[in-house]
């Protein structure tokens, strides 16, 4: 059923657009000719979906298809299916859209005919980048990069980001032991048959909850559901305890600073057990919030000791940014919260950032070519992409209305987990990177399942989590639509 602009949603608009500094810009102004609502005409999938789902079925394994999407007609924060339903989006292709669909500006880049060779020609960014390359890194990349950062290597997705600034690591701990001293022919024989010197035994430290990827190496480090590692041989690597808090945190100060020093204990107990073992630990990886996981947060101070054990220990530490990067948590990146006494050693990107890559510290720099390296090295056509995407966050203020939007979205889940407390509990984000608790895995999939029929797409993740991630362009008065529609989810849930 259509959801029009209700008077309450345009009233409480009107009242917060009163309390928001000047240069922050709200409603349709962003997003011209953006729905005012949801609309939902047919259950979901509708009958076109469930059709176009058996087609690619008998293709390829499709049953995590939710529905076919009509790419040509969402908009702004609204998907829309090709039944015709229109849905807010707070899922936003898991996390990965920064403005939106079919935000003006970026069809723009796609329209000027500078720009379309760009997107023909794909090139082996290591071996022939176009000309002005490093021109258009410097004013997209480098121009957000995290503070102390002068150096990226862009790739193509999140988890090759991780293996590669993994493998960077790796390189770099071993040019320690080395001390200066050539590659011995050894070194280069033994690594061609998987056995030492040349193949070390260095590893990386990981935490209970993460998510890093799905490719052999970064999925030893993932440790967020079982499905993503079942039947994959897996690394003997170091594995520690992420934080687990107890809400609301105000409650539970002590015990969350308890909980903060046992999983430290765990990241040193880590280091010796596995540098005693000559499985030395080159490098520590971490999520600013472990996402995949759980939403699950940790404190300013549990990350700025964490850097400090890392740094004694000798090894690397490294910011997975994949999904907490780019805007969403009301900084460009989220570890800049934690306020990190010096600049992580490196901070790995995709999603929001269009491209994959990571920023690294001069150090990290490899020695030799094709060190680093695959056919295409990123894609420019999405630096390109990204580099308007960055000129619109500027110039609408977008990471204010993050901001703006961010608190709408957790006053008005505080105040649920009050008056529903059977069903939402645990309220947690930064920005507009938020979610919260059901009291089962099977209640919170019913949530999502009940917002979908309101016209809402959501998410989980972890055990019980719903996570909420919307697109930069998601400004209060959506927040206003989502809090409104999960309102009467959990009423009807209450009732049933």
């Amino acid at each position: 059923m259509a959801l029009s602009r209700l008077n309450t949603f345009t009233t409480k608009s009107s009242l917060f657009r009163q309390q928001l500094p000047q240069n922050v810009k709200c409603l349709s102004n962003l997003i011209l000719g953006e729905p005012s609502g949801p609309s939902v005409k047919t259950p979901i999938p509708g009958p076109k979906s469930k059709e176009m789902i058996s087609e690619l079925n008998n293709i390829q394994f499709a049953n995590t298809v939710i529905y076919f999407t009509d790419y040509n007609k969402s908009i702004g924060n609204y998907i829309v299916d090709v039944d015709g339903n229109v849905l807010l989006d707070v899922y936003t292709q898991i996390s990965s859209l920064p403005l939106g669909y079919n935000h003006p500006d970026l069809l723009k880049v796609l329209q000027d005919p500078d720009n379309q060779r760009t997107f023909i020609n794909r090139p082996s960014l290591g071996l022939f980048p176009g000309q002005g390359w490093p021109q258009k890194l410097t004013s997209s990349l480098m121009a957000v990069a995290p503070k102390g950062h002068t150096q990226v290597t862009t790739m193509a997705c999140g988890s090759c980001s991780n293996e590669n600034a993994y493998k960077a690591a790796f390189m770099w701990y071993r040019n320690k032991q080395r001390g200066g001293a050539p590659i011995t022919e050894e070194e280069n024989n033994s690594c061609m048959m998987n056995v030492g010197p040349g193949s070390t035994p260095f590893t990386i430290m990981s935490f209970k909850g993460g998510f890093h990827g799905r490719t052999i190496g970064v999925l030893s480090t993932t440790h967020s559901k079982a499905i993503h590692k079942l039947d994959i041989p897996a690394l003997d690597w170091p594995i520690a305890s992420f934080p687990r808090y107890k809400y609301p945190l105000e409650d539970y100060v002590e015990e969350n600073k308890a909980e903060d020093r046992k999983c430290l204990a765990e990241v040193e107990e880590q280091f010796e057990k596995y540098n005693k073992a000559g499985k030395f630990v080159a490098g520590v990886v971490i999520e600013p919030i472990q996402a995949e996981g759980g939403d699950n947060h940790a404190s300013p101070e549990f990350f700025q000791e964490l850097q400090r054990i890392t740094k004694k220990n000798g090894a690397a530490l490294i910011v997975d940014e994949v999904q907490t990067g780019g805007g969403a948590s009301g900084k460009y990146w989220c570890h800049e919260h934690f306020h990190l006494p010096e600049p992580a050693d490196f901070v790995t990107f995709s999603k929001k950032m269009l491209t994959g890559g990571y920023y690294s510290l001069p150090e990290f720099r490899p020695q030799q070519g094709y060190r680093i390296f695959n056919t295409w090295m990123g894609e420019p056509s999405k630096v390109l992409l990204l580099d308007k995407v960055i000129e619109v966050i500027k110039r609408d203020n977008l990471l204010s209305i993050v901001q703006a939007s961010g608190k709408k979205l957790m006053d008005g889940l505080m105040d649920m987990s009050k008056r529903y407390p059977q069903h939402l509990k645990n309220v947690r984000g930064i920005g507009t990177f938020c979610a919260f608790d059901s009291s089962s895995a099977e209640k919170r999939d019913e949530i999502v399942a009940k917002l979908k029929e309101k016209g809402v797409q959501s998410g989980g993740c972890g055990d019980l989590s719903l996570r909420i991630r919307p697109a930069l362009v998601f400004q209060p008065y959506h927040a206003d639509i989502f809090l409104h529609q999960l309102e009467k989810v959990l009423k009807k849930i209450k009732t049933a």
